[in-house]
């Protein structure tokens, strides 16, 4: 069977960035979304079909009491490829700190620490998000035109404090060809449903990025590899 499409650009990322490497425990943050499932999907398949260093992948959901639940479905998928699934259930709500209101930020955050810590109590030494293309040029949009900066999310980032390492494969994937992929592998996913989103910022981000490349895959790509060609003496 031929590689898709999908499969063939994360190739491309994975080996441009060293993002696997001989013996890596990889564990996946599984959201139930898209991307995510895209992600464990690609792991599976190159872990079991292809050449290339050996490694072990885990994909780890972290269930919260206003987040929705991990589709059946999505789970057997798992199975299917080949991932061990793990499931640990917290309540954002009673870490929230007194006089603070529920935000998709405090709701991330956390979830992102029992990724880590789960990730360190079990030996895994990287940990692979479903960030993509869009989400890292929106990110960058974002941070450009709201803190003025020029910072985004990293494809490889090692942790400072941690013995961990994130990934982030699809980051040459934009969103409508992670879309496709999973029109064409006929998986569902499932997005946050709770009542405290507000995604606002992000989604004006979307718009002026839309607006900036016309939704053009290549001109995306553009935008990104501008970030690794950097002209110092044309800058302020």
């Amino acid at each position: 069977m031929a590689n898709p499409k999908l499969f063939r650009v994360t190739d491309h990322a994975v080996h441009t960035y060293r993002m696997i490497e001989e013996g890596d425990r990889i564990l996946v943050g599984a959201s139930g979304g898209k991307d995510s499932t895209a992600l464990m999907e690609y792991l599976g398949n190159r872990r079991k079909r292809r050449s290339g260093p050996r490694f072990e992948v885990c994909a780890l959901h972290v269930k919260t009491d206003i987040g929705s639940p991990f589709a059946p479905e999505l789970r057997s998928r798992c199975s299917d490829w080949s991932i061990p699934f793990e499931q640990v259930d917290i309540s954002v709500h009673e870490r929230l700190k007194p006089g603070r209101s529920m935000n998709c930020w405090w709701c991330s955050t956390q979830r992102r620490t029992e990724l880590n810590e789960w990730a360190i109590k079990n030996g895994f030494n990287k940990i692979a998000l479903g960030h993509h293309l869009d989400d890292i040029l929106e990110t960058l949009l974002m941070n450009a035109l709201g803190k003025g900066e020029l910072s985004t999310m990293p494809p490889v980032l090692g942790y400072d404090k941690y013995p961990i390492t994130i990934i982030r494969p699809l980051c040459l994937c934009d969103t409508a060809m992670i879309v496709r992929h999973a029109s064409e592998s006929g998986y569902i996913s499932s997005t946050c449903t709770c009542t405290f989103q507000d995604n606002s910022t992000r989604k004006n981000a979307r718009r002026k990025l839309d607006a900036l490349t016309d939704g053009r895959y290549d001109e995306k790509r553009k935008l990104f590899e501008a970030l690794s060609n950097i002209k110092p003496d044309y800058l302020p």
